[in-house]
């Protein structure tokens, strides 16, 4: 019986020693499965396929490294494929230049003019971490030159009213200033060029404006090269409406100034004008330009002196018609000889009461057309006898012998 204990307790170490057998066993076991739990893995990652990383072609920009010379006024434009991660471009003096991005960052343009005579440095990257590195240098003016306009921005003109677009500085190519030029109409308009002087070139149209017309005019200048390394100090644009046909007819022959709107007589009133010889008044076809309702006539001005007869004599309501002095004006001194001899030196005299009515009633650019008198035709270089100019001097591209 005591044995059974003993013999209990050798079962007891037995079943001890099985139940570290199983767990050793289980162990092995275990250890089994993760062996093949790795081999499997491996087996699996064997299978996987891997999608090979993208490649992107370098970012294009419209500049190339190192150029010179290079226009202000074209934008530099960066283009990438992978899409721009940053994109910087500022002058030496470290003044960053404005750009924009298109929607999906694929593209960046400057969003405002560069400097005459100035080194940028752009830099940045793409998504891809290709490089975006510039250095540039713009072109250096010989000379620079601006644009006016001797009409005001906004202005009511009448229908004779030509464009004369007037440069600081005149360009050495004509073509090249004309292509910088762009005149917008509301109705097609057909006009063309035609250079007054080496810096004064006049639009005109064709035929007489359309009342009712709108014009914009641009002098997109600035960064062009308008010949001889002139380049535009700044662009211009401007803008006018072409207002009621109001016409003048001047009538030597019965002495009376006649005024129509749309066709219609406003008013007639008798004149005189420049005295047989030397002083007769160019027929042709005038425009209104200046108006003042006092001013000095001055014959010193168009080089007659006072010793050879010249004058310089206060006058009322002094219309002008054309820059070599000729206007429509008060002259009370010749009232006995309004409507009945010419007495001026070639201005249309009137009463001070028409003179005033005249100047009043018309507006800047409207046509004046002097008929039946003995002396020649106002030129087309006066400032405003342009009308007296056929069509094949005025052309889209403008004559390459005038100016």
């Amino acid at each position: 019986m005591s044995l059974l204990p003993g013999a209990a307790r050798r079962v007891a170490g037995v079943a001890t020693v099985v139940t570290l057998g199983l767990s050793l066993t289980g162990l092995a076991l275990t250890a089994c499965s993760i062996g093949q739990v790795h081999e499997a893995a491996g087996k699996k990652a064997e299978g996987i396929t891997t999608e090979p990383v993208a490649e992107y072609p370098a970012p294009e920009v419209s500049v190339s490294d190192g150029a010179t010379k290079v226009s202000p006024s074209e934008p530099i434009v960066v283009s990438a494929e992978a899409g721009i991660r940053a994109v910087q471009l500022k002058n030496e003096s470290g003044k960053i230049v404005k750009g924009e991005f298109n929607d999906d960052m694929t593209e960046w343009t400057t969003a405002e003019p560069l400097g005459y005579g100035r080194t940028y440095t752009l830099t940045g990257h793409d998504r891809a971490d290709n490089p975006i590195d510039r250095t540039f240098t713009t072109v250096v003016p010989n000379a620079q030159t601006s644009v006016y306009f001797a009409l005001q921005d906004g202005a009511e003109v009448g229908v004779g009213q030509a464009i004369p677009i007037h440069f600081s500085y005149a360009p050495s190519d004509k073509r090249k200033a004309q292509d910088a030029i762009e005149v917008e109409t509301s109705n097609g308009t057909e006009g063309g060029f035609f250079w007054q002087s080496s810096n004064v070139v006049l639009w005109r149209p064709k035929e007489f404006w359309e009342p009712g017309t709108e014009v914009t005019v641009k002098a997109d200048i600035y960064g062009r090269d308008l010949g001889g390394g002139v380049y535009g100090a700044e662009s211009s644009e401007m803008s006018f409406t072409v207002g009621d046909e109001v016409l003048t007819t001047v009538d030597n022959a019965t002495k009376m100034l006649t005024v129509t709107r749309g066709g219609e007589v406003l008013r007639s009133f008798p004149v005189s004008l420049g005295r047989s010889g030397r002083w007769e008044t160019p027929n042709g076809t005038y425009v209104v330009g200046d108006k003042n309702e006092s001013m000095v006539m001055d014959s010193t001005t168009y080089g007659l002196s006072l010793d050879a007869g010249g004058y310089k004599t206060p006058v009322k309501y002094a219309t002008q018609i054309s820059y070599s002095g000729i206007y429509v004006h008060a002259a009370p001194w010749a009232a006995g000889a309004l409507g009945e001899y010419n007495q001026s030196h070639g201005c249309i005299n009137a009463s001070t009461e028409d003179a005033k009515w005249y100047q009043e009633t018309v507006k800047r650019g409207d046509p004046v057309k002097v008929v039946n008198t003995d002396g020649e035709t106002l030129p087309g270089w006066d400032g405003l006898g342009y009308w007296n100019l056929s069509w094949d001097e005025i052309n889209e591209d403008g004559p390459d012998d005038n100016g």
